[in-house]
């Protein structure tokens, strides 16, 4: 899949098999992560990586958006240092997180953190030391449809471009 397809096929999954995700595949998921733009270089960002079922469990109980996550094979979560431009920073990295996962054959699901009020619960469980925000957790694992990779219906390109003006 060349790179125009795999960013209109990435879809938000929320149904996974049980099969695991190898330690190397989550890496290479990582090692894109902190490809992603950063404003000034920062590179604000730390991952912790999640396969722990209790664990897993845990975050689909305190995360209200991630209630799934306790099927998930994994969960990246991604935290930011506070500097100016945490958040664009961790979101550009969690977008190359969904888009390295789904050219491996992963489905993702991006569950909001910034603001959110389980925020300090999930860095507590963490253990992720004072001065990080989280930004997002993200759950992976195999599909259970296989046939999920596929674009989704957007509203059309025509109807959304301006030139020049609004």
């Amino acid at each position: 899949m060349d790179n125009l397809e795999l960013l209109k096929n990435r879809r938000s999954v929320r149904a996974f098999s049980s099969q695991e995700i190898s330690r190397q595949t989550l890496e290479m998921i990582i090692d894109a992560a902190r490809f992603a733009p950063t404003a000034r270089n920062v590179q604000p960002w730390q991952f912790i990586i999640i396969q722990n079922k209790q664990t897993l469990s845990k975050l689909s109980i305190i995360a209200e958006n991630g209630r799934f996550l306790n099927q998930a094979a994994a969960c990246i979560t991604v935290f930011c240092q506070d500097t100016k431009y945490y958040l664009e920073d961790g979101a550009a990295a969690t977008c190359n997180i969904l888009l390295a996962a789904t050219a491996l054959g992963i489905a993702s699901c991006w569950i909001a953190g910034d603001r959110k009020p389980y925020c300090a619960e999930v860095a507590d469980l963490l253990k992720v030391p004072l001065g990080f925000k989280l930004i997002s957790l993200v759950a992976l694992g195999y599909p259970l449809d296989q046939n999920v990779f596929r674009p989704a219906e957007k509203i059309a390109g025509e109807k959304l471009i301006h030139w020049e003006k609004f």
